[in-house]
């Protein structure tokens, strides 16, 4: 049998919500090894377990505070990757958002096990004492997802003159990044356009100049021998692929703990690139939650992907033949989860 040939997305920062809780603990049993080894690295470091934190009334300010907003984050992700049924589907490439592109690194095996919760686990926590800066989204498109190129200019035009920063292009919003007196005027001075500009809760200034300090606290912490080739094609925040055969392992890791630390990140790129090189019949994200799911949307009709030209379009298509399969919908988690009985095979 042929296998569907799938991209999977990993998301970001902000995708565990007061609506994901219990994600965790409703899918971790058959993976429960990996949610353990998990716990135990958290409670030798007098952290709460993540199952624990799953289980507890969320609070954003323990549940989206980076220490355990990253890790909880991971573990579903994680799940829900080794849930895929890869006898019927085989991953060619693998992205992510923000955080996700340290979860791509583990699920590509550029990091063994070890090494992808420690990165994670500590690049989440680096600034839990002191968070540098903030940072707000924006939307530029209308309703029907169609890109306004005069509020788009005059959002930059406005980012330019305070001395802020766009640190992620992600489908029809602008992710900015600035210190906090920064941000306060933007909030002011920023056209609204529904419930934007919006700040997003205990996010720092990620992907700008501001966090070099970051990058080089994690390159201290960390050695470039811990990376290794991908198994599978993954596309950083750039537009770049990092492939099996041609990947030098100290790029890698310097682009991760450099680049990617302090300079923007373009999920909108990675996304396109994705799919016009390696022309998936599927893009699967994985959960908690489904808050890249209007992203991918935009994305997809930014390029037409399959006569896909507007949110219109988008909604008909998925309720037809989903081509965005979100693992945090579960009717769209059941398309595409093995049964456990048969063995994971190696894409």
């Amino acid at each position: 049998m042929n296998r569907k040939r799938i991209v999977i997305i990993c998301p970001g920062r902000g995708s565990y919500t007061r609506e994901t809780q219990g994600y965790l603990n409703e899918y971790k049993e058959p993976h429960i090894d990996k949610i353990n080894y998990m716990d135990k690295q958290r409670l030798k470091a007098g952290l709460t377990s993540l199952t624990d934190l799953d289980t507890k009334i969320f609070k954003s300010n323990i549940h989206m505070k980076g220490e355990n907003a990253s890790t909880l984050i991971y573990a579903s992700s994680l799940i829900d990757y080794h849930s895929i049924d890869q006898s019927k589907y085989k991953i060619v490439g693998i992205i992510g958002n923000s955080m996700g592109w340290y979860s791509t690194l583990a699920f590509s095996q550029s990091l063994d096990y070890q090494s992808s919760y420690a990165l994670i686990d500590t690049m989440g926590s680096m600034m839990k004492d002191n968070i540098i800066g903030g940072q707000i989204i924006y939307s530029i498109t209308d309703d029907n997802w169609k890109i306004n190129n005069d509020l788009k200019e005059k959002c930059q035009n406005e980012i330019n003159k305070v001395g802020a920063q766009i640190s992620i292009y992600l489908g029809g919003y602008l992710v900015i990044g600035a210190e906090q007196t920064v941000l306060n005027k933007l909030l002011k001075i920023l056209p609204k356009n529904g419930k934007y500009p919006f700040q997003l809760p205990f996010h720092a200034a990620f992907h700008t100049s501001l966090l070099e300090s970051i990058s080089q606290k994690a390159k201290s912490a960390f050695s470039s021998d811990i990376f290794f080739k991908p198994k599978i094609p993954i596309i950083d925040g750039r537009g770049h692929i990092w492939s099996p055969w041609s990947t030098n392992e100290i790029d890698l890791y310097n682009y991760t703990l450099g680049h990617q630390v302090y300079k923007p990140f373009n999920f909108t790129k990675s996304l396109t690139v994705a799919m016009k090189e390696l022309s998936p019949d599927n893009i699967v994200l994985l959960g908690p939650g489904n808050t890249l799911g209007g992203v991918i949307g935009q994305i997809i009709c930014q390029i037409k992907w399959k006569n896909i030209l507007s949110k219109d379009d988008f909604v008909k298509r998925q309720k037809e033949n989903p081509f965005l399969i979100s693992m945090g919908i579960p009717n769209q988690r059941e398309i595409i989860s093995q049964c456990y009985e048969n063995p994971i095979i190696s894409s």
